[in-house]
């Protein structure tokens, strides 16, 4: 019997400086500096070469698809097992203790943009197939690590991936949790945009939250005009101190410069964090805003605040088997000149749809000067549990850590897993570990990220070499 975990292990030194070299790329989706050449930026490009170049290296074939994806190949067969990670990361955001493109290795743990999401599982992984061809494994079957360079915004290379390579037979994504995902919630944004006002005894001039639509904002600022500027300051100082988030407001003659500083999480589970904008919104709907700045704040500060679930819209949903529609207030803005916008990422169970999401919407807005505009949605995706690809992954699991008692779960979270009829997520992030994937000071565990290897060695082995 092999020992998987003493072949990680083996591993580790290696392992670490590949995935420190790789963090140290800034990875984030940058259109600003789209070109032909490079889609979304060069940075994501950047990584994807570093990546195809260590497989080139280590003898695998490679192939670079528009600089958007690429994957690495071994095996052969009529049947392809496909292991779909990413090398994009999210923006950094504040609040960080360490630069989080600089890692660091502290108390264990390795701390960095990508270390969780996605570059070191991803790169675990990579590692756990470049281990089994290193040992002369015969492959019965074409095995393909994929790497895309846009999860984190419009999944552009892996959709490029299917639209020019045949689809895989089955697979797994190592960028989400053990012990194994198989039940992914629907995804969509939906818009609701304001026209611009600048009426009434005071004047939203200008707010600003969020950076993704699946983060909770970290930040929020905002300015007002008013010929009470000084009392309203005081207020907010008053409102700061009985809620679980930090700011300060500064008076500049009649104006009134807010920042709120609360918590980021990841957009699928938008209860982990403090959403700085609909706590600034909140405070500042008290006061007499006219027309779309009106709506624009009572939407925010009284229907989505601490309203992860939307009871307040009665659009709360329930699905037995894949549970709660849930939703992300993930970006905020509005300018006087312009108007607004608000961007909800829903993630919502089987038994909705995204058009019956804007229907319900509409209906619970209705009154308020909006419209709503409608991104691409992702529809629910389930594997079933008695699956071979469920039931070999999840011995492996259990196999390598001992824990026979996990099962299977539904997430709100979206996976490239879901790009496969028969794909699911499995790892990287185990049980009872803290979950800071689009936060500041981004970690995991080092320990965890080699037992991680050693559970895909076992996995791949035995779905492509074994049977």
């Amino acid at each position: 019997m092999i020992d998987w975990q003493a072949k990680a292990q083996e591993q580790q030194d290696e392992y670490l400086n590949d995935l420190m070299a790789l963090i140290k790329i800034p990875s984030v989706r940058d259109d600003t500096q789209a070109t032909d050449e490079y889609p979304l930026g060069p940075k994501p490009a950047q990584a994807l070469h570093a990546i195809l170049e260590m497989a080139q290296q280590d003898g695998f074939k490679t192939k670079n698809i528009d600089n958007v994806v690429g994957y690495v190949e071994c095996g052969e067969g009529d049947e392809t097992l496909a292991i779909l990670a990413h090398v994009d990361v999210m923006p950094a955001g504040d609040g960080w203790q360490t630069d989080p493109f600089d890692p660091v290795i502290k108390d264990g743990n390795i701390y960095g943009r990508g270390t969780s999401d996605d570059k070191g599982p991803g790169l675990a992984a990579y590692y756990a197939l470049k281990t089994l061809k290193s040992m002369g494994v015969k492959f019965n079957q074409k095995v393909r690590m994929i790497f895309g360079t846009d999860e984190e915004s419009n999944w552009t290379g892996m959709k490029r991936y299917f639209e020019v390579e045949p689809a895989p037979t089955y697979g797994f994504s190592p960028d989400a949790s053990f012990p194994l995902i198989n039940g992914e919630k629907g995804n969509v944004s939906l818009k609701l945009n304001f026209d611009a006002t600048a009426t009434g005894t005071v004047a939203l001039t200008r707010f600003d939250a969020g950076l993704r639509p699946n983060m909770v904002p970290g930040k929020a600022t905002a300015s007002v005009h008013t010929t009470a500027a000084h009392q309203m300051a005081s207020a907010f100082d008053d409102y700061l101190a009985e809620q679980p988030v930090s700011g300060s407001a500064h008076v500049d003659g009649d104006n009134v410069n807010f920042e709120v500083i609360g918590k980021a999480a990841h957009g699928m589970e938008p209860e982990k964090g403090n959403n700085a904008g609909t706590y600034l919104a909140q405070f500042l709907m008290q006061f007499d805003f006219a027309a779309a700045a009106h709506d624009f704040l009572t939407i925010l500060g009284r229907d989505l605040h601490l309203d992860t679930r939307l009871h307040n819209l009665k659009m709360n949903f329930v699905d037995e088997i894949m549970g709660e529609l849930t939703v992300n207030v993930g970006i905020m803005r509005y300018d006087a000149q312009v108007g607004g916008m608000i961007d909800l990422n829903f993630r919502y169970p089987k038994g909705l749809s995204a058009d019956a999401l804007v229907e319900q919407l509409t209906v619970a807005t209705t009154g308020q000067q909006l419209t709503i505009t409608r991104g691409d949605a992702m529809e629910p995706h389930y594997v079933d549990p008695q699956d071979p690809i469920v039931q070999t992954l999840m011995n492996a699991y259990r196999d390598q850590t001992g824990d026979v008692d996990s099962q299977p779960e539904v997430v709100g979270g979206g996976t490239y897993g879901r790009m496969m009829t028969r794909g699911v997520a499995f790892g990287a992030l185990f049980p009872d570990t803290t979950n800071t994937m689009h936060q500041a000071n981004e970690f995991q565990p080092v320990n965890q990220l080699v037992l991680s290897m050693a559970i895909y060695m076992q996995a791949i082995y035995e779905l492509s070499v074994k049977k």
